[in-house]
């Protein structure tokens, strides 16, 4: 590994012990968002209410700095809305500003989408463009966003005034992460009562800002993919966990009470498995490894696949018990190199 790598490599592991210093008990999921900034991904956050999405997501928009917006998604949020505001100034003028998008143009770092299942489908619609192609129309131009990540956060308690996320906004999320209570009663203690935990401005403002630079990500993650590389027996192992993961009967994977041939709706696409390979590559570059393992797949397979695997309707309610069964299967399943 150049010298380069290895520095960025240092600066990427300190961003994620402070990170870790000021989230408790959420070491794996910190890793995989550390992993989604250096392969620039997008990241969905589920969990319920106060396990500290929030706090996760600022924590990594203050370490990384550059220009941070958020907005908060609800029933009558219109994709208008993401672009620009209205209102009338002093004089009683209608006025036009920039809103969360435009407002910092190319320098628009970290994108936060608080709740987005509360969002309409077309402002979903409106997003996924910015996901997909970093840019988007307004006022007959075009504005691109290269430096732009977009993080969002669902809680799985309230389904009321909510809206499903379509497959193709999943699709465009590299990961989707859950976020639990830390099990650790040690943990839950130092959250309750120390605190350092009780004014979160004050938390997140300790983090070091501008060690790692975010308008030079994009040039990293390249350098990162080009680095890392696969043997010829672990381009076998990925596609036989994306065949597994498209028709685990044929792979002899069996889950009680299910009839396996009926499991599958749709399984995880080409960009999926691509987003996969991604991630793995920077597991593998923050454990210093130049070749990529099955290790690193493993790694990365369950935040990167299960939100991409649809199961058929006279399964899907079952799908919090079934599609954690089915990933554990995948993988003990398929040989591994």
């Amino acid at each position: 590994m150049n010298k380069q790598l290895s520095d960025w490599r240092n600066l990427a592991l300190q961003f994620e012990q402070q990170i870790n210093h000021t989230v408790l008990g959420q070491q794996q999921a910190v890793r995989h968002c550390v992993i989604s900034v250096f392969a620039r991904g997008h990241v969905l956050l589920e969990g319920n209410v106060g396990v500290g999405k929030t706090t996760l997501l600022r924590a990594i928009a203050q370490g990384l700095g550059g220009d941070y917006q958020r907005i908060e998604g609800t029933i009558d949020l219109m994709p208008a809305d993401l672009i620009y505001y209205t209102y009338l100034d002093n004089k009683g003028k209608p006025q036009v500003d920039p809103g969360p998008l435009l407002k910092q143009g190319e320098s628009l770092a970290t994108f936060f989408f608080n709740e987005i299942n509360r969002a309409r489908p077309q402002v979903h619609s409106l997003l996924l463009r910015v996901m997909a192609e970093r840019s988007i129309s307004a006022f007959n131009q075009e504005y691109q966003f290269p430096h732009i990540q977009v993080f969002a956060d669902r809680n799985r308690i309230e389904r009321e005034e909510t809206f499903e996320l379509p497959a193709a906004a999943r699709d465009r999320f590299m990961m989707e992460i859950n976020i639990d209570t830390p099990a650790d009663d040690s943990l839950l203690k130092e959250l309750i009562f120390n605190a350092r935990f009780h004014d979160v401005d004050s938390l997140i403002s300790g983090i070091e800002t501008g060690n790692i630079a975010y308008y030079q990500l994009n040039e990293l993650a390249q350098q990162i993919q080009q680095s890392i590389q696969p043997s010829a027996m672990l381009k076998n192992y990925a596609l036989d966990l994306w065949k597994a993961s498209r028709n685990p009967k044929q792979y002899g994977i069996k889950l009680s009470d299910v009839e396996m041939e009926q499991l599958i709706q749709s399984g995880a696409s080409p960009r999926g498995m691509s987003f996969l390979i991604r991630a793995a590559k920077v597991n593998a570059w923050l454990e210093n490894r130049e070749t990529l393992l099955p290790e690193d797949l493993q790694a990365v397979f369950q935040v990167t696949m299960a939100h991409r695997i649809f199961l058929n309707p006279i399964y899907s309610y079952r799908q919090e018990q079934l599609m954690p069964e089915l990933i554990s299967s995948i993988l003990e399943r398929i040989a591994a190199p």
